[in-house]
This record gives structure tokens, sequence and C-alpha cells, in this order.
């Protein structure tokens, strides 16, 4: 039975809460109760609690002990809504909703609050609710109304369902923090860029590399400014564009050897280095705050900390815990296997019902066993490369895998034409002209609306839009049956990115974790899918540090 409560905290610790009918009416009175984490923990019957916020509330539980199994965040899904009904970007907060529904003002959402580096802090001071009670629950029940308007109502309350559990599982890996060892980390410092020089200088090696580039162009260059080097080229016979690697490789100087070296160190020095490593590690974790669905088509981001971009060379200070393990579980050649879903080509879908090498299946089917042109056509298909070589290709993907070449490219038509596109459960694309469509396309609307480059730049957004969103949906869905299989285990959630989870738990639990992660994954496909011969598999890794998995 799904028994759902509605509850609200209110000054003083306490909280406001009623049991709802199915369509979001109270089914008692309200009461108020004097503790939020005790209102929540002595009803472990409730399977479903509706809220404004997860990243309001849920920190507060876990903090008392309280674990809950599932959400609906309010707040989530109006995003999620206002994106169906081509509405992207109005405000999205509780309080927006409830104007919107009684005819008043929409005030603009409150600004992101920010948060002390490796820290939560705002995460454990709840604010009274911006609405009354009763105002929250009328904007529940409008927006279950709301659900059974989109365009398929199912999917999109999967949709909003599996968006409101990604934020418990967030705030659950951001509770466990992923074990980082700063002693590591300082070796591995001192190891790429020497000693550090007392004041604010740069270590010994980027100086030394500073000095190299410098004596190689006969006078003084800041290798850490672009404007800088380019200048020092030209002066020295070479019209430089960029300072990117693969430009600089094809000069021949002696300068270039030692630039390309002091790049990748001071990348490191600037965005792992000593400093990232004071305010992002703290008691041997390293907590980036995870935003689920931080970006247009469902994928996460962090609240800072480069939590997503941990260079491999960094990643040997990810080790687990005595006695612990870390399982790194990746899925493999995911886009192409959703697009084989989403798609439903019988050809592709027979290809990825496959375990093993998606491209090396497709180039046996399609391109005479040439896997490196089958991955450029499939990935030109599904990122928009369809021009010179890649429109050859495309073609012959388009001859053995018609109905998926077919799906993408109405997707991309859809953008051009500036309609609107969705993922397989709803998640919709920003309307196009809008400030985010501009933010995406780069460059002022005013300047690019009957612009045709504006189409086509649009129409390759919608195009992977609709693949990379869709894979954002299932591993939703994965994450939320991976968090429930391993609820009764010793495990955590510790790190998740697009297509990549990292699991912290014990040496004796490392392989039933790892079947667990290949259940989730295949019970994710079926929940999202439906029944389609395409397998979701992963690569599985147990290990006792993160660079160790690849």
């Amino acid at each position: 039975m799904d028994e759902r409560w509605a509850i609200a905290p209110v000054e003083g610790g306490g909280a406001l809460l009623v049991a709802l009918h199915p369509d979001g009416q109270p089914a008692g009175p309200v009461l108020r109760e004097p503790d939020l984490a005790a209102a929540v923990g002595s009803r472990p019957e409730v399977t479903r609690w509706v809220w404004r916020s997860s990243q309001e509330i849920y920190p507060r539980l876990l903090a008392a002990g309280v674990r809950v199994e599932r959400c609906y965040d309010i707040e989530s899904a109006e995003l999620l809504l206002l994106g169906h009904e081509g509405r992207w970007g109005e405000p999205r907060s509780a309080a927006a909703a409830w104007a919107r529904l009684s005819g008043k003002p929409v005030p603009a959402d409150p600004p992101l609050r920010s948060t002390t580096p490796g820290e939560q802090s705002s995460l454990f001071e709840i604010q009274e609710e911006p609405i009354g009670f009763e105002a929250l629950l009328r904007v529940y029940a409008e927006q279950l109304r709301r659900h059974q308007q989109a365009e398929y109502p199912e999917r999109m309350r999967l949709l909003t369902a599996s968006e409101s559990s990604g934020m418990l599982v967030a705030a659950e890996m951001d509770r466990a923090g992923l074990p980082w060892s700063a002693s590591r980390h300082r070796a591995l410092l001192t190891e790429l860029l020497g000693e550090r020089f007392a004041g604010s200088g740069e270590p010994r090696r980027l100086t030394e590399l500073a000095d190299q580039i410098s004596e190689a162009f006969g006078r003084r260059v800041r290798p850490e400014l672009p404007a800088d080097v380019l200048k020092a080229f030209k002066q020295a016979g070479f019209q430089v564009t960029s300072t990117r690697k693969w430009e600089l490789e094809r000069i021949e100087h002696p300068a270039v050897a030692p630039l390309l070296e002091y790049k990748t160190l001071y990348r490191i020095y600037t965005a792992n280095g000593w400093s990232w490593l004071s305010d992002w590690v703290h008691d041997g974790r390293f907590r980036p705050g995870f935003i689920p669905g931080g970006t247009v088509s469902g994928r996460w981001v962090t609240n800072g900390g480069g939590g997503l971009q941990i260079p491999k060379v960094i990643r040997k200070a990810v080790v687990a815990d005595p006695g612990w393990r870390l399982v790194v579980a990746d899925a493999s050649q995911l886009e192409p296997r959703v697009l084989a879903a989403i798609s439903r080509d019988p050809g592709l879908m027979e290809v990825a019902g496959d375990a093993g090498d998606l491209y090396k299946a497709v180039s046996d089917k399609a391109f005479s066993g040439d896997r490196g042109m089958a991955k450029l056509a499939v990935l030109g298909s599904i990122y928009g490369q369809t021009s010179g070589d890649g429109l050859k290709n495309l073609a012959m993907l388009r001859k053995r895998f018609p109905k998926a070449v077919a799906y993408v490219d109405d997707a991309a038509r859809a953008g051009e034409e500036g309609r609107l596109v969705r993922t397989w459960l709803g998640r919709t694309c920003p309307p196009s002209g809008s400030p985010i469509d501009d933010a995406l396309l780069e460059g002022p609307s005013e300047e690019r609306q009957t612009d045709a480059r504006h189409a086509r730049a649009r129409g390759r957004f919608t195009r992977n839009f609709v693949v990379q969103g869709s894979a954002a949906d299932w591993a939703l869905l994965m994450m939320a049956a991976l968090r429930q299989s391993i609820a009764d285990l010793k495990a955590e959630l510790v790190f998740f990115q697009h297509d990549e989870v990292i699991v912290h738990c014990p040496a004796d639990e490392a392989e039933e974790v790892a079947a667990a992660v290949q259940a989730a994954g295949d019970l994710a496909g079926r929940i999202t899918f439906g029944e389609t011969p395409t397998r979701f598999p992963f690569t599985t890794a147990i290990v006792e540090c993160y660079a160790d998995a690849k």
C-alpha cells in the first residue's frame, strides 16, 4: 500500500504533517509535532514523504539517524513540469507555484545558498516554509493533475519519482563522502610539483618549467597567461591561434615540451593542489555537494571542488578505509545502448542485446569489421557529426539501422524548427529563444533568430539531448534501485557521475555489491524503456584505490 504523508518544518524545529489521499487531498487532520526527525522516524509505515525540498529537509533527517525510503520533492517536480509545459526558466519554487495557482504575482526564485567548501552548513539550518502548509498541499494536488496532462503521464510520474529519489541519493552521498587520503594527496603533489616555496609563489617544478619556457623564447614569458604565450610564439615566427595541446604539438620549437608539461601540472596545481585539499577534504572525506538534474539534460553537477573532474593521477588519493573496498562500476557504451532502446531499431537492439563490445558488433554488421569507423559513425549520429566523412559514415549506418538514425534525425529536425523534444521519460529541452537556449548555443538570440547556423546548432543539441537525457533517466532509476538493494548492508554510495558509480563497502560485501550494481542496471533498463532486448552491462572493478579501477 502506498501510504503518503506531507510534512513541512516549522519554527523551533517542529513539523506540520498530514496523511494524504491518492489525489493529494488530506486524509485526516493536520498534526503538529515538536521534532521533525522524530515525526518522520516514528512512522516507518509511510512509504513516501511529500515535502517542499529534499535539500532543505533530508540532510537534517540523516543527521538525526532517520533514513526514508521514498519522497516526493515538490520543487523538483515543479521544475520538470514547467519544462514539459514549455515554460522552462520560469521560477520553480513552491512559492512561485502557489502564486501561479492562486493568480498572484510570481516571485523570483531565491538565490542558491552558498556552501563553504567541504561543509554542509546550510543544509542543517532549516528555515520556516515560504508558504503555508495548506498552500503547499494545494500545489502538490495541482502537480498531480498536471502530471495527468503530460504527453505520457506514467512516464512523467516515473521521471518525477526518480528525480526525487536522486535527491535522497545525493544527500546520502554527501553525508557519507568519498574516502580521501590527505597524506597520499600531499605526497602526490610534492612528487609532481616539487616542494612549495614560502609565500604564494608556485612550487619548484612549475618555477623550473617557467624558466625553461622563458629561456627558449629568449625573454620572460608567463606560461599561465595564454595571451603572453601566443605573443611569444608570434614574435618567434609562429602563427598560433590557441595554446591547445593539439595545436602546440605541430610546432617545432624548444618551448613546446616544457610548455605542455607546465600546462598539465598547472592545471593540477590550481584545480587539485594544496589549497583545494585544505578547502574540500575534511576528516578523510571529499564532499562536493551533488546536485541532481543540474543540467538541462538531467546530468548531475556538483556545488564545487570539481567533483566530476577528478584527474586520474589525483584518483590515487581516493582510498578505501582499512578492510573496505571501492566497487567502481562504469556503464559500458551507455549512450548507443540507450539509442537502441528509445529508437526501437530491431538491428541495433539486437547488437545492444550482447554485453560485449557494441562498436565491434556494429562494425561487423555495417562497416566490414572496421571498429574505429563504426564508433565514429555511431557517436557522430548522436552528437551531430553529419558532414564530410561523418556524412558518409552516417549513410552506411542509416542503411543498416534506419530507425535509430531516423530517431535522432527527427529530434534534430524538431530542434531546428524550434519545437520541443523530450527524453524517453519526459524531461524537456529548453524552448527555442529562451535565455537558457542562448547559453547553450552561445551568442545573443536577437542576432541569430534568422540565422541558419543557429537552427543547425539547436538541431545538434536536440539530437544529443534525446539520447543523453534518456541515459540520465536510466541512471536515476539505476541509482534508486541500487540504493534500495544495498540498504541492509554496511555499503554506502559515495560517488556518481553520468555513467559511473562508486560504492564503498566492507571487503566481504564487495562481490555482493558488484552483483547489485548490475542487477540495478538491468532493472532500470526494464523500468525505464520497457521490455527490450537491449542490455546495460557494467565494467566493474573491486579496488582499494580509485586509480586502480581503470
